[in-house]
């Protein structure tokens, strides 16, 4: 039976949250490519204002949607999948268990900032967010509503949208933190990695 804290869980666990950190992702190159491909339509019919063209209206508003969605779409399946970026110069001298427990420190610290921005983004979310009574938004931590509606310049879209679109992506990307100090605990009690599906 193979060491660690129920590893046959974590192993099934971190199947479904692979596939499902790899279809944000996709979904979040979606929404990136679109975003340019309206850029370059943008700047061509700017080019082309003689022509009687003109750039998309509220192109600026429209990137930081999907630029809020996308961003935080590719997180999860990046740390997942052991994507981020490491420096591991002084961590190959290292015994393995000892560099499988520093991988595994970096992952508890990443798993706090993931904590702290989908807390940050609820709450952003709540200063913008026009809509409930005063007891559900009690208790979604959600405070009190604003005065009024937060919006853009050219096509009036209300700001909380950015949010709402970061804010699914960004709690997954917690969830998928949290795995990985489980994964990595295992690791630790094993004495080794196991390969990473991507």
């Amino acid at each position: 039976m193979p060491k660690g804290l129920a590893p046959r869980l974590e192993s099934a666990t971190g199947r479904a949250l692979t596939a499902l950190s790899r279809g944000l992702a996709v979904a979040g190159g979606v929404a990136l490519a679109a975003a340019a491909l309206m850029t370059v339509v943008s700047i061509t019919g700017r080019a082309l204002i003689p022509l009687g063209l003109g750039p998309v209206p509220g192109d600026f508003e429209l990137l930081s949607l999907a630029s809020a969605f996308a961003v935080f779409s590719f997180l999860p399946y990046s740390q997942i999948t052991r994507g981020q970026v490491s420096v591991d110069v002084l961590a190959n001298l290292l015994p393995a268990r000892a560099r499988i427990a520093l991988g595994m420190l970096g992952d508890l610290a990443m798993a706090l900032a993931a904590g702290v921005i989908v807390w940050r983004l609820w709450l952003g979310l709540g200063e913008r967010l026009p809509y409930g009574s005063g007891h559900l938004r009690a208790w979604l931590g959600l405070g009190a509503r604003p005065y009024y509606v937060e919006t853009g310049y050219i096509l009036g879209m209300p700001v909380w949208w950015g949010y709402a679109l970061a804010i699914p992506g960004a709690a997954l990307f917690a969830v998928v933190c949290a795995y990985t100090v489980w994964r990595a605990l295992n690791w630790v009690l094993q004495g080794q990695e196991t390969a990473v599906e991507s």
